[in-house]
């Protein structure tokens, strides 16, 4: 699933191509908005909330986006072939110079403006907010405290403490915490791993190529995510996998048993 940074750098690029013009053309290709008409309106702001995405347009709509696991926004110039088949594009918004196309979004719903908290308002701080402030962190590390029994991993993913984190930032932030992802909440220090959610997400918010190490070379962009053939990329011991979560709320997490302490399933 798309992550915080991402779907922030989505919301730049949606920005640049379409913030301050005119839609000439839309396409909705969603059965909830198959008749819904946009044309002649403005886009006058892009918005983004950890892992949601709100187009915003004159008249005081806004279209409120959430990409699962697999969709995309891409923008093209006026013309240019799409870089993914068109069976796939559930939105299509056009201008004279430039056109965006949702792929594979099937999350959207076309609201009032001022109704956007219906998405958002129960969410915890956002960590790719440009106006994230010391009240903020004090916010999320508080949240984080008041799960004490729970597992790490667990609680980094619950977008109620913090805004933005996936399974690629859960499984690298307990990496650099020094604990498995098992490890109860009570055990680590709060305040600092809502520091470093913050400071990787952010480092990562306009890039396309994520490191969470500060490698931008293939191989070395990540400590333990996805290494059990390449080893901890600190030690260079085994890396091992173990799904966290129940039902549909399961995850693969990894973690290096050398470098961090704490309880993991046998």
């Amino acid at each position: 699933m798309p992550e915080g940074d991402t779907v922030f750098l989505t919301g730049e690029r949606l920005r640049r191509a379409l913030a301050g013009h005119t839609l000439t053309r839309t396409d909705f290709r969603h059965p909830a908005l198959a008749t819904r008409d946009l044309r002649g309106h403005e886009v006058t702001a892009v918005r983004t909330v950890g892992k949601h995405l709100f187009l915003r347009f004159s008249g005081s709509l806004s279209l409120h986006s959430h990409l699962m696991m697999d969709g995309s926004w891409r923008t093209f110039r006026r013309g240019q072939r799409w870089s993914m088949p068109g069976h796939h594009a559930r939105v299509v918004l056009t201008h004279p110079t430039a056109e965006a196309v949702g792929f594979r979004v099937h999350d959207l719903a076309l609201l009032p403006t001022a109704e956007e908290s219906r998405f958002v308002g129960h969410l915890g701080p956002d960590l790719c907010s440009p106006d994230w402030t010391a009240l903020d962190a004090a916010t999320a590390a508080e949240a984080l405290r008041a799960r004490p029994g729970a597992e790490l991993g667990e609680a980094l993913l619950d977008q109620r403490v913090m805004a933005g984190i996936g399974n690629v930032y859960k499984t690298e932030i307990c990496f650099l915490l020094r604990v498995t992802p098992w490890t109860a909440v009570a055990g680590i220090d709060a305040e600092r791993a809502v520091d470093l959610a913050r400071r990787l997400l952010v480092a990562n918010a306009r890039r396309s190529r994520r490191s969470t190490t500060g490698y931008d070379v293939p191989g070395r962009r990540a400590w333990v995510y996805e290494r059990t053939r390449q080893g901890c990329l600190r030690c260079g011991g085994p890396v091992r996998v173990a799904s966290q979560g129940e039902g549909t709320w399961a995850r693969p997490t990894w973690y290096c048993p050398r470098c961090q302490s704490g309880p993991a399933p046998e």
